[in-house]
């Protein structure tokens, strides 16, 4: 099977690293050309991987064309250029694995129905789970969730990206592996302002579990399956991103925490902080389906500038005690 990596930022060159082990043809499709020049002459992406040498059977293109030739995608641009980029596909029936994490903003969709609607004909599976993309691409221990409706292509595909420091475990649950990647990019946010505002790790470590339970009450009802929440696509990437600033997500909420308006720190990133563009939908959703968020709605408040980390933190800390599990 040969694979094709759409998307050439640090995660999608991370994975065409694993997919082209043991000199396997891998094809790297990116959107900026100097991204291209770099794997192809020089086999390494200075722009979004310094300092990792890539493996020779890496090639890139600016051509999504190019990939006509690849038994399955991985999808790993961006949430919000997801429908974009598989339009551009031109209606591919490959299968496609869609490796980003979030919701797209305009509709509300997760992403595996967002490329069932650009693509109807092509199987859709998701992979998921607490990934850096530095320490994959340098073969550093690392476990997945593989998420696929046709079990048959789930276990294709695990046998051909599985390695001794791959591990890839297999599931039904495609809902419930998005829900853990989108919300804990939110969750991650909140943890690093509570590092920038100084809170302690007391807090942090109470802020990761109040923010699992409200991924559980989110996913389960969109039908996720709790076992699904509790494994590697969820409590697993949840407490990786929460807890390193090695994180996007969590970079942006200490910049957040340490005074710094939202908006000016997005504007002065090269990469993308998904969290910050799934809070404002993912608050919409809670409040539409009557799910309780409190986390979610502070991070989507801090984000669009509307309250301040103070006020947020005032809120959360004076809501009225109730029981654990609820």
């Amino acid at each position: 099977m040969k694979l094709g990596i759409v998307g050439g930022g640090a995660w999608g060159t991370a994975l065409a690293q694993v997919a082209a082990t043991g000199g396997r043809e891998t094809m790297l499709w990116a959107l900026e050309p100097e991204v291209v020049d770099a794997v192809n002459a020089r086999h390494e992406n200075p722009a979004y991987l310094a300092g990792i040498p890539l493996d020779l059977a890496i090639r890139a293109t600016s051509d999504l064309a190019d990939l006509e030739q690849c038994d399955a995608w991985l999808m790993v641009t961006p949430a919000q250029h997801m429908r974009s980029v598989l339009e551009r596909a031109g209606g591919s029936d490959r299968p496609l694995v869609l490796c980003s994490k979030g919701i797209e903003e305009g509709s509300g969709e997760l992403l595996h129905r967002v490329a069932k609607q650009a693509c109807p004909g092509a199987p859709v599976g998701v992979l998921s789970g607490p990934t850096f993309a530095h320490e994959v691409a340098k073969g550093l221990p690392t476990a997945v969730t593989l998420a696929a409706e046709n079990d048959g292509l789930a276990q294709q595909l695990r046998d051909r990206i599985a390695q001794p420091t791959f591990r890839v475990y297999l599931s039904d649950d495609v809902t419930g592996a998005e829900i853990g990647g989108a919300v804990k990019n939110v969750l991650a946010i909140a943890c690093g302002v509570v590092e920038g505002k100084g809170l302690g790790q007391n807090a942090r470590a109470a802020l990761i579990g109040r923010g699992f339970a409200e991924m559980t009450r989110f996913g389960m009802a969109l039908g996720a399956k709790r076992e699904t929440l509790a494994g590697l696509s969820g409590l697993g990437d949840l407490v990786l991103t929460c807890s390193s600033t090695s994180s996007r997500n969590y970079s942006l909420g200490k910049g957040i925490g340490e005074g710094r308006a939202a908006a000016e720190l997005m504007a002065n990133r090269k990469t993308v902080a998904e969290g910050a563009f799934t809070a404002p939908v993912l608050a919409k959703l809670a409040r539409d389906k009557g799910i309780d968020m409190p986390i979610v709605a502070a991070v989507d408040e801090l984000i669009s500038g509307r309250a301040s980390v103070d006020q947020v933190l005032d809120a959360l800390l004076t809501r009225p005690p109730r029981a654990e599990g609820v």
